[in-house]
């Protein structure tokens, strides 16, 4: 049975609402460490908040496909980001950078949810030979998504900061630096807290309309267990996710936000591994070195897109000297050029093997990510008073050759799994989202360091400290030597695992 238009349409749609998420929540980093006067790596925590989140969450979300479908992924997904973005009122009534972080934290939940729900959804609607393109097709939307997702945040967000440098805020009354922080924090609150309406919107309609996949088709053949005993797995698999997370903030709590967010990856593995049946799935995804190989490369992609996009920002500001707010001009092209050569790409992968583009790409990524480093920040031309010098140009380059990599390794990842192993393997695969808790941190740490391994690598340019932006030109240069390893990781995937698995488990 084929799904309706606005069935997909609406499905398609999840797939930008994620991305305009993620897009906003980018600019929450610049954002609360002008905010709440913090260090680079303090506000960082937003991003380990976000996809930690991801890690913890996306092997519940394959218990609760495996025992119900991916339409109940894709409800309880769109619930828990309502649920979160409402917890953002009371992060600004109480100016609480920390409760900032638990909201943060159960939106992305309902991000994960979504997109490892939705992504598996998408490769299974139809023709598994069509599979990967049909999801380039549907991630084209998410860089739309992203490219909403930025110019709200750089007209609610960026545009509503206080001007006042962190020395002058320090020098202001409390009360008067109190005012200016709650109207901040409201204007952060005001985009999430109105998209709650969209997710409601579709929800309703998800409620109401089934989504029909192979998948589905294949389970309906076969006999399930009573509905309290499946319900009773999914409310189990919660309990194993949301225990240990818990214990660890209750009785740990000195321990860094990432080895929170580490700690809280037990409990679902442990779920994973006490049933029977997710068991066998688990350990037939483990010897099959495509799908391993593939967790890693995407952990490495996401670490390294969300690096880019997190520090274009402040990349700009320092090396450009241009305002934040004009600085967001520079993240939306890049976007821009993320959505053109996309289309492109997956179009051409009609004709061209989805792999060989990817490897291609991934060498353009690496020359760009040198080109950031090392090029020169003198204009080459200006474009209504935004320079262009060639490492900037160099800087949204990375993100035309980032384009088609996400979908690209999620499809070649899970090509040949039988419906079980499909079930299980696509939110793994999503937990690979993890990278961006680790990797953007680890450029966080380059970029406030006055000392680091890499400053070896950059000795050409300016080690001064700013004090306003918490970094040098030179530290802010090296850290994009972190996604030029990663481009190289997601080459040698590329090219070691190209074409379709000869056969099942290769």
């Amino acid at each position: 049975m084929k799904n309706s238009k606005l069935t997909v349409a609406l499905l398609v749609l999840c797939f930008a609402l994620w991305g305009l998420v993620n897009n906003m929540s980018d600019n929450l980093v610049p954002s609360f460490q002008k905010i709440f006067m913090q260090e680079q790596e303090t506000s960082a925590l937003v991003q380990v908040a976000f996809y930690g989140a991801y890690a913890v969450l996306a092997l519940f979300t394959s218990i609760l496909v495996q025992e119900f479908s991916f339409r109940a992924g894709i409800l309880i997904g769109l619930g828990v980001y309502v649920c979160g973005a409402l917890l953002y009122i009371p992060a600004c009534l109480n100016q609480s950078f920390e409760s900032y972080l638990v909201g943060i934290f159960i939106v992305a939940g309902g991000c994960a949810i979504l997109e490892a729900s939705s992504n598996s959804c998408m490769l299974a609607m139809g023709d598994p030979k069509s599979a990967i393109r049909r999801l380039n097709f549907a991630q084209v939307l998410n860089p739309v998504g992203s490219l909403v997702g930025i110019f709200i945040a750089q007209k609610a967000i960026l545009a509503n900061l206080n001007p006042a440098t962190v020395p002058e805020r320090l020098a202001m009354e409390p009360a008067t630096r109190a005012g200016i922080v709650h109207e901040e924090l409201f204007w952060v609150c005001v985009p999430y807290v109105s998209l709650c309406l969209v997710m409601l919107a579709i929800w309703i309609y998800f409620a109401r309309h089934p989504i029909h996949t192979r998948m589905e088709e294949e389970n309906a053949a076969v006999p399930r267990a009573p509905l309290l005993r499946r319900l009773g797995r999914v409310v189990l698999a919660i309990a194993f996710a949301a225990v240990p997370l818990a214990g660890a903030c209750l009785f740990l709590p000195n321990l860094p936000l990432l080895g929170k967010m580490l700690f809280g990856m037990i409990g679902p593995f442990t779920c994973i591994l006490v049933t029977p049946a997710y068991r066998a799935s688990f350990f037939a995804l483990l010897r099959r070195p495509r799908y391993v190989c593939g967790v890693l490369a995407l952990f490495a992609y996401v670490g390294m897109q969300l690096g880019t996009w997190t520090y274009t920002n402040a990349y700009c500001v320092k090396t450009l000297g241009v305002t934040t707010d004009a600085a967001a001009n520079y993240y939306l092209l890049e976007i821009v050029f993320f959505i053109l050569v996309c289309w492109g790409a997956t179009y051409s992968m009609k004709w061209i093997a989805p792999w060989k583009i990817m490897a291609v790409f991934c060498v353009g990524g690496f020359a760009s990510a040198l080109g950031v480093v090392y090029l020169p920040a003198a204009a080459l031309f200006s474009v209504n008073g935004l320079p262009f010098p060639p490492s900037v140009i160099s800087l949204i380059l990375i993100n035309a050759f980032m384009s088609i990599v996400f979908p690209t390794i999620y499809g070649m990842a899970l090509d040949g799994l039988d419906a079980k192993c499909f079930k299980l393997g696509g939110p793994g695969m999503v937990m690979a989202i993890l990278g961006g808790a680790v990797i953007v941190p680890a450029m966080a740490a380059i970029i406030g360091a006055k000392d680091s391994v890499f400053f070896q690598l950059v000795q050409g340019f300016s080690f001064d400290f700013d004090a306003n932006l918490r970094t040098s030109d030179a530290a802010i240069r090296a850290s994009f030597y972190v996604p030029a390893i990663c481009f190289v990781v997601m080459f040698l995937y590329a090219v070691v695992f190209r074409g379709s698995p000869v056969r099942r488990g290769a």
